[in-house]
C-alpha cells in the first residue's frame, strides 16, 4: 500500500535525480564553452572535460546575485605546462570564463607576408 511517507520519499529521490540530470546538461553546455573559448585563444583544453567545483551565490551581468555552477578545467599552451581555467554558469548560460596567466604563441605571419600602410593604400 502507498502511503504518504513513501510518496513523499518517492517525490523527494524523483526531484534529486531530476536536478542531478539537468545539472550534467549544464555539465555539457559548459564543456562545449570552454572548448569554444580555448579554441578562440588559440589554446588546447586538456583531457576534453570540465570538472564540477562547487555551487555558489555569485553576482551576475547584472549584478544580481544568482545561484552559479562553477566548473573547472585545465588547458595548455605549449604542451609543456599545465594551467588552470575557470567557467562560472548561471543555469544554461555562461556567467564568465577566466584562465590563468599562461605565455602566448608568437603571432603567425600573414598570408601572403605583406603589410600593407594605410597611407600608401588610401593614394591608390
Amino acid at each position: 500500500m502507498l502511503t504518504l511517507g513513501n510518496l513523499f520519499l518517492f517525490l523527494v529521490l524523483a526531484s534529486v535525480a531530476a536536478w542531478l540530470w539537468h545539472g550534467h546538461g549544464i555539465r555539457e553546455r559548459a564543456l562545449v564553452a570552454a572548448r569554444r573559448h580555448c579554441q578562440k585563444l588559440d589554446v588546447e583544453l586538456l583531457d576534453g572535460n570540465v570538472a564540477f567545483k562547487r555551487l555558489a551565490l555569485l553576482r551576475d551581468g547584472a549584478g544580481h546575485r544568482r545561484l552559479a555552477r562553477v566548473y573547472g578545467f585545465e588547458f595548455t599552451v605549449t604542451g609543456e605546462q599545465r594551467h588552470v581555467g575557470q567557467i562560472v554558469m548561471f543555469g544554461g548560460h555562461v556567467g564568465r570564463i577566466e584562465l590563468e596567466a599562461h605565455p602566448f604563441r608568437a603571432p603567425a605571419e600573414p598570408p601572403g607576408g605583406q603589410v600593407i600602410q594605410l597611407d600608401d593604400w588610401r593614394r591608390h
